[in-house]
């Protein structure tokens, strides 16, 4: 066997062994991936193979997040800020395979030996700049290959590690959201109510699934009644329990205190202590003596309701601010208003209100008057009915918070 025959088997033998390294150096890649194995890990693992085995000097691996680059990893030579490092890659923008950079007009990239692109389709994922490299000619291409697919490799399972955790973030929000209407549906009192002494009727239109307004009405007893309207800040899970824990404490409060001052106050306090001031509540509450014909009412912080009595509407402010908000209510004034048999009160959230409009037309506080002023000697289910058909039909605009109405006829 002549010389060049020993030296080309020495080669072969040479490449076949490096082959098999960079296929060991794969699997385990693979493996730890396969594990799940933690992103700094991984990282950990891409220098060492670059280090030691492909005896690459200095690396900048970059990494799209959120529409940003950040420098995942780095190493050797001094570390340039990541700004200028995107700045000066996005000008190899096009280059979809290794390019080298000896001789680039770029002051930056000339401190490299290659540019390593990682792309899906025409996103670009990632991008590396190798330095300090130092291989034969013979085997150039088949190094710049090998950590161009290593690398690919680790991007490819480090989105989807990035997509099973949007995926699951995505599962938790669409449960919670389910929970929360589950929670908010229990929540919902009668639809409508009528006895001897007031007639009830309530709609209520969620903008999504889950909404933030509440309603209640409660019979306390032969004589008493009370209601509530009220919008909670926020959506989901922790807005609905939140709804949850505001409906158990006005039953329990309402049910043995008279004074509703002193039952917003404690509704303050309750709010205050399970948020922590986060969260906040408008409400109008009011109870009715039917032997008195009186109605004591407060308005923290709602939209005012409307009382139609003899032809003449007025609205109902007095009261206080939103609850939820001050560890002590600064103020609380109650109202107190005698009441004519065939009064009609309409309680409302702001949603009612508030819409797109795809026309120029003026909807609010006034024209909701005017409105129950023409239509108030309607039954409240009527009422309800022909205002929803109202805003659908002639306001025509898509309502942009949850919409709740609450009205009563007192005989």
């Amino acid at each position: 066997m002549d010389i060049d025959e020993i030296s080309a088997e020495d080669e072969l033998i040479r490449l076949l062994l490096k082959r098999q390294t960079e296929l060991n150096a794969l699997l385990e890649v693979t493996q730890a991936i396969n594990k799940d194995t933690r992103t700094p890990v991984l990282i950990q693992m891409l220098q060492v193979i670059l280090k030691s085995y492909l005896q690459v000097g200095k690396l900048r691996f970059l990494i799209e997040r959120d529409g940003n680059f950040v420098l995942l990893s780095k190493y050797g030579g001094d570390i340039e800020p990541v700004g200028s490092l995107h700045v000066a890659c996005q000008k190899l923008s096009k280059v979809k395979w290794p390019e080298p950079l000896a001789n680039h007009e770029d002051g930056l990239l000339r401190t490299y030996d290659y540019f390593i692109p990682i792309y899906h389709k025409k996103k670009a994922l990632a991008y590396a700049l190798i330095g300090d490299f130092n291989t034969s000619s013979e085997l150039l291409n088949n190094d710049l290959n090998f950590i161009q697919t290593v690398i690919n490799v680790i991007v490819v399972a480090l989105e989807n590690k990035k997509l099973f955790k949007e995926r699951l973030e995505s599962e938790r929000f669409h449960r919670e959201m389910e929970l929360a209407a589950e929670v908010q549906n229990m929540l919902i009192p009668l639809k409508t109510y009528k006895d001897s002494s007031v007639e009830v009727s309530a709609r209520y239109i969620p903008h999504q699934n889950i909404g933030g307004d509440y309603f209640d009405f409660i019979r306390l007893n032969k004589h008493e009644f009370l209601w509530c309207i009220a919008d909670v800040s926020g959506k989901g899970i922790s807005a609905a329990l939140l709804m949850a824990n505001f409906q158990a404490s006005l039953r329990a409060w309402s049910a043995v205190e008279d004074d509703l001052t002193n039952v917003v106050d404690r509704l303050n306090k309750i709010v205050i202590n399970n948020t922590k001031g986060e969260r906040f509540i408008t409400l109008f509450l009011a109870k009715y003596n039917e032997k008195t014909r009186k109605l004591n009412y407060i308005n923290a912080g709602h939209n005012a309701t409307i009382l139609l009595s003899q032809g003449e509407a007025i609205t109902l402010k007095l009261g206080t601010t939103m609850i939820g908000v001050f560890d002590e209510l600064p103020f609380i004034n109650q109202g107190e208003i005698d009441i004519e048999p065939g009064t009609l009160i309409v309680n409302y959230t702001d949603g009612l209100l508030d819409h797109e409009y795809s026309a120029d037309k003026t909807w609010g506080e006034e024209s909701l008057i005017d409105f129950v002023n023409t239509h108030g000697k309607s039954d409240p289910d009527t009422l309800n009915e022909m205002l929803m058909d109202h805003i659908k039909k002639v306001i025509k605009g898509k309502p942009i918070d949850d919409v709740t109405l609450l009205t009563l006829r007192i005989f």
